[in-house]
Formats: structure tokens, C-alpha cells, sequence
């Protein structure tokens, strides 16, 4: 008899998506993403940080101040978008732990992704969100609040028991 406390599909690729977070250097924030095709099968992972080449110990981590990380930072779902090195993302569904902002709104739109699946929204009233949503819609890529059945998932890298 199969295994019935096996995690779904979503519980999956949210699970890789916050995990490659764990990726991100960040001090205040990590975000991670997973792409996946309608067959159930990973393209592309990315997570928030700087670009290749620019050391994330020269660049500012900083939210306020002077210098801070924003004109720096790659979002993770552009990571993802860019990291899939031309494989072809259309049709795909976008796993990603923050609903992504307008300017990763446009780079999933114009990757042909169908569908977002987000666990938060904590940023639901700020305009660029917002015009993130508007263009999300207008472009007919559907958006789902990831509910998860289960609080959360552990790995374990005791091999004894597999």
C-alpha cells in the first residue's frame, strides 16, 4: 500500500521556493522562486541578491540611508526568469514567497509564465503592487494565495532512515 502523507504538488514547489531563499545574503529579506511547467517539472530557481560579479560584500544591504541594496538587488523571480538561460517559460506557473512587484510583473508577463502562486502579500497596498496586480490581470496570468495544508516541512539529512 502507497504512502498517503506524502506533501502536494504546491506544498512542493513553495517548499523549493523557500528554500532557495534560504540562498539569499540579505539581512532583512528572503525571497525565493520556482518555476515549473505544466507537467509538474522544474525549469528554474532564483532568489533575491546582487548580480553576478558584484560581490555582496561590497554592495550595501541597507533599506534606509544613502546607499541602500534596492538599485542593486535582482528580485527572485527575475533570478528564476533569468536563470532558465532561454529555456522557454511559457505556460509555466511561477512559485514565489512575496507577490512579486510591478517590475517582476512585467519580466513574468513577458515570459509567457500563466499563473503566480504566492504565499504572502504583505505589500498588497503599495502602488507598486498594485500596478503589479493591474498588469497581471490585464495580461490574463491568474494569481493564487498558496494556502498550505501543513504548518511546516522539515529536511532531514540523517540518511539511516531513508
Amino acid at each position: 500500500m502507497k504512502r498517503t502523507d506524502y506533501i502536494t504538488w504546491d506544498e512542493y514547489f513553495m517548499g523549493v521556493a523557500l528554500l532557495a531563499a534560504r540562498r539569499s545574503k540579505d539581512p532583512n529579506t528572503q525571497v525565493g522562486a520556482c518555476i515549473v511547467d505544466e507537467n509538474n517539472v522544474i525549469l528554474t530557481t532564483g532568489y533575491n541578491g546582487f548580480p553576478l560579479g558584484c560581490s555582496d560584500d561590497e554592495f550595501p544591504w541597507d533599506r534606509e540611508g544613502e546607499h541602500t541594496k534596492y538599485p542593486y538587488v535582482v528580485h527572485a523571480e527575475l533570478n528564476a526568469i533569468l536563470n532558465a538561460s532561454g529555456k522557454s517559460l511559457r505556460g509555466a506557473r511561477l512559485y514565489v514567497a512575496l507577490f512579486p512587484c510591478n517590475e517582476c510583473a512585467k519580466a513574468i508577463i513577458q515570459a509567457g509564465i500563466k499563473e503566480v502562486v504566492y504565499l504572502s502579500d504583505k505589500y498588497a497596498d503599495t502602488p507598486a503592487t498594485q500596478a503589479s496586480k493591474m498588469m497581471l490581470h490585464a495580461a490574463g496570468v491568474g494569481l493564487r494565495n498558496f494556502r498550505p495544508d501543513i504548518e511546516e516541512l522539515t529536511l532531514d539529512y540523517n540518511i539511516d532512515h531513508i
